[in-house]
């Protein structure tokens, strides 16, 4: 993606910090020139990333000025692919997560599953009044492991705090019925649910 509108004093580190948080980062290019404003253009591995991080950051106000974040035209560095990836990494070690509050992002589902392996996909489906998400792992122990650590745990973003359910898909049947022991590790301190 193209940024613009940047400090001539702007380092690669800065540009980092701003777009961390929206997906793996594979290459960042800074152009200061003579005269300001400087520019750079970052590179996502997944292009998903790239359309999520100009809907979070264009327009916003960084140093005084404000960032003007768009698809870059042509290649940009490295030869940065402009095809959508968005299909061509699926999984067939899927959860299901129910109990998303409305606010909740697929790169929110991505950053709490993280914790316990590769996440190839993620999605949110905002049409229900708590949403639910998948989320699809690289191997079947990183889905077995979502279940049993991350079922009942609180799910927190800028916006909400909740906590969520994560299942099998029904069509997997239970094969991974060590959900009640992961109580016993899970964040649930002083909410004894229910009881």
């Amino acid at each position: 993606i193209y940024v613009g509108n940047l400090p001539l004093d702007i380092r690669t580190r800065d540009i980092e910090d701003l777009f961390y948080k929206y997906g793996r980062i594979r290459d960042i290019e800074v152009k200061t020139p003579n005269r300001p404003p400087a520019f750079a253009f970052v590179s996502f591995e997944d292009y998903r990333d790239a359309e999520d991080a100009i809907r979070g950051r264009d327009g916003i106000s960084f140093e005084g000025a404000r960032l003007r974040c768009e698809m870059s035209r042509g290649n940009g560095p490295r030869g940065s692919r402009q095809q959508p990836r968005r299909d061509l990494r699926r999984s067939d070690y899927r959860v299901i997560v129910s109990n998303l509050p409305p606010s909740a992002s697929w790169q929110d589902l991505k950053d709490h599953f993280r914790q316990v392996g590769e996440v190839v996909y993620t999605d949110v489906d905002r049409s229900l009044k708590s949403s639910g998400g998948i989320v699809e792992f690289a191997s079947r122990s990183e889905q077995e492991a979502a279940i049993k650590q991350l079922d009942d745990t609180e799910f927190k973003n800028p916006f909400d705090k909740v906590y969520i359910r994560v299942k099998a898909p029904k069509d997997q049947g239970s094969k991974s019925r060590s959900r009640s022991r992961s109580r016993s590790k899970s964040k649930s301190r002083s909410r004894s649910r229910s009881r």
